[in-house]
């Protein structure tokens, strides 16, 4: 077992949350816009070449949170267009994670499942 790999995905990790952890309380941005900016973050990183080599460098650190979303999705695209031309960008991102959203939406039907909803109150 690599232990160092350990240690820097951790680290890595997280920063990630410890900044989510600071946008939501040292602004006044929703969780929602912080789960999109994170997205986001990772696609514009990718594209200009610095989430690769935070992938390499962390491993599950950098590809587990959100960002980590961002970048398969633009993974996706990338190796889309380098198949299928133009149509890649519309199919890229899909199929790029297309094992993330089936997880989500079984784990999602599983939870209404298993468990009862209560109002706040």
């Amino acid at each position: 077992m690599d232990w160092m790999m350990i240690v820097k995905a951790f680290v890595v990790g997280g920063l990630i949350c410890v900044i989510g952890q600071l946008l939501i309380d040292l602004t006044k941005l929703t969780p929602a816009r912080i789960l999109v900016l994170f997205v986001t973050a990772g696609v514009v990183l990718t594209a200009i070449g610095l989430y690769d080599p935070l992938i390499q460098f962390a491993g599950a650190g950098a590809s587990v949170p959100l960002t980590g979303f961002g970048y398969a999705l633009a993974k996706g695209v990338q190796e889309g267009i380098a198949k299928q031309g133009w149509l890649g960008i519309f199919t890229g991102g899909l199929t790029g994670t297309a094992g993330g959203i089936a997880f989500a939406i079984t784990a999602a039907l599983l939870c209404g499942l298993l468990f009862k909803s209560k109002d706040k109150s």
